[in-house]
């Protein structure tokens, strides 16, 4: 069983008149539609099976590389042999998941619990309408309806990479072996949960991750950070903004003028190092423009932006509505969309720089010019497309000017 030999360009009728004999053999043979390119062609169940071999270091024909041809046969025919004998045992593991009964989930459940219980400021959902008896176009912007609030976790997908376990392990989804030799499942690179590749798909959105597999602060997914963290935002934009706040609000042109780029790596550096521990005090940095400059870049490096891929064009459309109340509408129901820490660090944002617009006259900041500013970096398209990026700096700008200006009815 298992015996390979190179047969050089032969038939695929051929290689199965070869291995006909035996259960588990298999041969490598040069393709004759393709010449130069190799076929896998392996007998199991009594029949053979032809797979295209690739090489690029290591042997794969699917995702999964292996040292040696032998390893990956071994591999093939362990999944194939459960697939075939346990396909129907397969199909029912996933109906009766342990998941909910795991301690996993019940360290979850306290976290959850601890974490609302420290509250949130909940999105008002407003209502901007005509009332031709209100005179003044903010106070009749202003005009609220309460609606019920929606309740919102800090949910979070898990970041499933594929994984080679050593030894036996078994599903924290169904219980059941996890078979094969290599890349037997997957495991969450966030929070440590390991499982099937098709336990994966089941598996809730409840990540909480683990500082010790947090590796920086800068380039992490927001949602992951806060969580990790256990804050309602990020402790980098809470610090920056305090230290800003206490220093810089009359410094002119704040967020417009730059601090030197090395000092604001030294900064991106001391958080993914330090974390909170950070020191971005005066006696560290004394330009104020280096914590400004810092503030920038960790919002413009997230991998997910301040307002999400997903809600882009809605932040467009609405900032190219005609009509200013259904525009501030528009832009209000896109908020109240938003992921609950996005929601969190836009909020504490946009209330920071309407602070720092009551410092014009020294700082020379207003609404307008942060709009420019901080449109492009909170708001990013999807598709990285120079054209569609130009166009739309101009609906980019009006949507964080708006956001600024009416920071006290949209939040």
């Amino acid at each position: 069983n298992g015996s390979c030999l190179f047969h050089g360009m032969i038939s695929r009728e051929y290689a199965d008149e070869l291995l006909s004999g035996a259960e588990g053999s298999y041969l490598i043979r040069e393709s004759q539609r393709q010449p130069g390119s190799h076929t896998l062609a392996l007998r199991f169940g009594h029949q053979t099976f032809n797979y295209r071999l690739f090489y690029d270091g290591k042997h794969f024909v699917g995702e999964k590389r292996f040292e040696s041809v032998h390893d990956l046969v071994t591999d093939a025919l362990i999944i194939l042999y459960i697939e075939t004998k346990a396909a129907e045992y397969i199909a029912k593991m996933t109906t009766n998941p342990i998941y909910e009964h795991l301690g996993y989930t019940s360290l979850l459940k306290d976290k959850m619990v601890h974490r609302l219980s420290r509250g949130r400021t909940e999105p008002r959902r407003v209502t901007f309408q005509r009332d031709e008896k209100i005179s003044s176009p903010l106070v009749r912007r202003s005009a609220l309806k309460d609606t019920p609030e929606k309740q919102c976790f800090y949910e979070k997908i898990h970041n499933f990479k594929v994984h080679t376990f050593r030894g036996p392990h078994w599903c924290e989804y169904c219980a059941n072996f996890m078979w094969g030799l290599i890349a037997q499942g997957v495991r969450c690179s966030d929070c440590g949960l390991n499982v099937h590749k098709q336990c994966s798909k089941l598996v809730p959105s409840d990540c909480q991750p683990d500082l010790r597999r947090i590796k920086k602060v800068f380039s992490c997914d927001l949602t992951t950070l806060v969580k990790a963290h256990n804050t309602t935002r990020p402790m980098v934009v809470d610090m920056c903004i305090r230290e800003i706040e206490l220093r810089g609000m009359k410094s002119e042109g704040l967020y417009r003028v730059s601090g030197f780029s090395e000092h604001i790596e030294d900064v991106r550096l001391s958080f993914d190092r330090d974390g909170e521990k950070a020191d971005i005090s005066a006696s560290a940095y004394a330009d104020i423009n280096i914590i400004a400059g810092a503030l920038k870049l960790y919002l413009r490096d997230l991998p997910i932006p301040v307002i999400t891929f997903d809600l882009y064009s809605k932040f467009i459309q609405a900032a190219k509505m005609p009509n200013s109340d259904s525009r501030l509408e528009a832009i209000h129901e896109g908020l109240l969309q938003l992921p609950p820490a996005h929601y969190e660090t836009l909020r504490y944002l946009m209330a920071h720089l309407k602070r720092v617009t009551m410092f014009e006259k020294d700082n020379l900041m207003n609404a307008e010019n942060l709009g420019i500013i901080f449109g492009p970096t909170l708001m990013q398209p999807p598709e990285l497309n120079a054209l569609t990026t130009l166009n739309d700096m101009r609906q980019q700008k009006v949507v964080v000017q708006l956001l600024i200006e009416h920071e006290d009815v949209l939040f």
